[in-house]
C-alpha cells in the first residue's frame, strides 16, 4: 500500500509536465509531417509564443523534479513548544471573524502558550461584536486591538505583530478556517531548523458554491501547493500568504515600519502585504519554506467582479515586489541557493513578453484560420487536462475537471487584468471592499 501511494504520489507530481509536453507535441505534429521534426522544432523555438511555451515546458520539468524531493517539516523529537501568538486582521468580517477565531481556540496547540490577537481595523459593521462575543468565551486566549477608522491591513499587522507576546507569530486572515494541528504545523519548521525565517501554509478553498470558486479550488491546488512545494526545496517561497503564514518575531520586529509605510513610485503600498514580508525575510538572508500539513481554508470569490479584483490586486503586488526582488536577487545576500529564485523570477516575468507579443500579434488575428485556432485550443485543453489532474492528488472527485473550465475561463476572460495592473500599479487601493 506504502508503494503504491509513494507512485501515486510521483505520478502527481509529473502531470503538469506530462501536460506542457504533450501539449508541445501535439503543436508540433499537427503543424507538420514528422518527417519535419527538426524544422517544426526550429520553427517553434524561434517564435516568441513557441519559445516561451518550450521555456515553460522545462521549467515545469524542473518543478516536478523538485516537486518530488519535497518533505513536509517535522518537529525534533522531545522539543519544547514555544509560545504563539496567532494575528487576524479584520475589516468588516462579520460573522465569519468569529468562525476564524474560534478555529484557532479550538486547535490543539497548548493554550497556556497560545494567544490570539484579533485587530479591527475601523469595521463599520457588527464585526467587533462577533469580536467581544469570542474575547469573553475565551478571555484568557483572545485579546482584541480596535482603530477609530480604517487603516489598512499593513498597519493592523504591525499593531498585532507589536503587541505579540509569542517567539513566532502566525498570520491568519479572517475569512479563514484553520485546520486543528495547523499551529503545531506551522511552528514545526522553525524548531527543525534555524535558518527558517517564514513559512508559508496550504491554501485551500473553503466555500465552493459556484463554479468560480470549485475552478479556483483546484487552481489553489495547482499554483499554491505544487508551485510552493517546488519552491520550498529551494528554501525560497516567494510569497508567503496572508491567509496563513508564520514568522519568526525577532526577524521582523526591527523592519515593521519599513514594511508599513513602503512606498512605489513616490505613492503608498497597501496591497501585497504578504510578498512584501516574505522579501523582507530573504533579503536578510533566512529561508522561506513551504508546510503542506499546515492547512487553512479561505473563502474565495464567487462571481467575476470579485474574482477580477482579486487578480487585479495579486498582480499589482506582484509588479511591486517584483521590483523589489530584483534589487537584490544578484547579491550575496544568502549562503547558497541563489540562482533557482532568479530563474523562477526570470520564468514567472515571461508572462509580460507573452501580453507584448500577444499584444503585436492581434491585428493578425483575424487573419488566422478556424484550423489553427483549433489546434492551439487542443493543445490548450490536452495541457489543462494533465495540469488539473494533480488536484486528484489531494481529493478524489470529479471537481477536477474544473481546472479544465478554468484554463479556458481564464484565457478568455482574465488576459487584461495583467496590462491593466501594469498600468494601474500606483493605484494604492486595496480592493477586497
Amino acid at each position: 500500500m506504502t508503494r503504491i501511494k509513494h507512485l501515486r504520489s510521483r505520478v502527481a507530481g509529473a502531470a503538469p509536465l506530462f501536460g506542457a509536453v504533450i501539449s508541445l507535441v501535439w503543436l508540433a505534429w499537427s503543424n507538420e509531417s514528422m518527417e519535419n521534426a527538426s524544422s517544426v522544432a526550429l520553427s517553434m523555438a524561434t517564435h516568441p509564443f513557441g519559445a516561451i511555451a518550450i521555456i515553460q515546458a522545462v521549467y515545469t520539468g524542473l518543478l516536478s523534479l523538485l516537486w518530488m524531493r519535497y518533505r513536509p517539516f517535522a518537529a525534533p523529537n522531545g522539543v519544547a513548544w514555544p509560545r504563539v501568538t496567532v494575528v487576524i486582521p479584520a475589516f468588516n468580517e462579520g460573522p465569519m471573524v468569529g468562525r476564524s477565531i474560534r478555529s484557532v481556540a479550538a486547535c490543539s496547540y497548548p493554550k497556556d502558550l497560545l494567544e490570539v490577537i484579533v485587530v479591527d481595523d475601523g469595521s463599520r459593521d457588527d464585526t467587533f461584536f462577533h469580536m467581544q462575543h469570542l474575547r469573553r468565551e475565551f478571555p484568557g486566549l483572545v485579546k482584541l486591538v480596535r482603530f477609530a477608522g480604517n487603516r489598512g491591513k499593513r498597519s493592523a499587522l504591525v499593531a498585532g505583530f507589536r503587541a505579540a507576546t509569542g517567539d513566532f507569530i502566525i498570520t491568519i486572515d479572517s475569512d479563514s478556517e484553520i485546520a486543528p494541528q495547523t499551529v503545531h504545523e506551522m511552528v514545526a519548521p522553525f524548531l527543525a531548523d534555524a535558518r527558517v525565517g517564514a513559512v508559508a501554509g496550504r491554501v485551500a478553498v473553503l466555500n465552493r458554491d459556484t463554479a468560480i470558486s470549485r475552478m479556483l479550488d483546484v487552481q489553489f491546488a495547482l499554483a499554491f501547493d505544487f508551485g510552493r512545494a517546488a519552491q520550498s526545496v529551494y528554501r525560497a517561497v516567494a510569497c508567503c500568504p496572508g491567509a496563513l503564514s508564520s514568522f519568526r518575531k525577532e526577524i521582523i520586529l526591527p523592519w515593521l515600519d519599513e514594511w508599513e509605510n513602503q512606498r512605489f513610485l513616490g505613492r503608498p503600498v497597501n496591497h501585497g502585504e504578504d510578498q512584501a514580508l516574505t522579501n523582507i525575510v530573504l533579503r536578510q538572508g533566512y529561508d522561506t519554506v513551504y508546510q503542506r500539513t499546515a492547512v487553512v481554508h479561505t473563502l474565495v470569490p464567487t462571481n467575476y467582479s470579485q474574482l477580477s479584483r482579486m487578480f487585479l490586486r495579486w498582480d499589482r503586488s506582484y509588479i511591486v515586489e517584483g521590483f523589489s526582488f530584483a534589487r537584490f536577487m544578484f547579491t550575496r545576500y544568502r549562503e547558497k541557493n541563489r540562482l533557482l529564485p532568479v530563474v523562477t523570477f526570470f520564468v514567472a516575468n515571461l508572462r509580460f513578453v507573452l501580453v507584448a507579443v500577444a499584444l503585436m500579434e492581434l491585428p493578425r488575428l483575424f487573419d488566422t484560420g478556424l484550423t489553427t485556432v483549433g489546434r492551439s485550443l487542443v493543445a490548450l485543453a490536452l495541457g489543462s487536462i494533465f495540469t488539473a489532474a494533480y488536484y486528484l492528488h489531494f481529493e478524489r472527485s470529479f471537481r477536477w475537471l474544473y481546472g479544465v473550465l478554468y484554463a479556458a475561463f481564464s484565457l478568455v476572460a482574465l488576459q487584461w487584468v495583467l496590462p491593466w495592473a501594469l498600468v494601474t500599479v500606483r493605484d494604492e487601493r486595496w480592493g477586497t471592499r
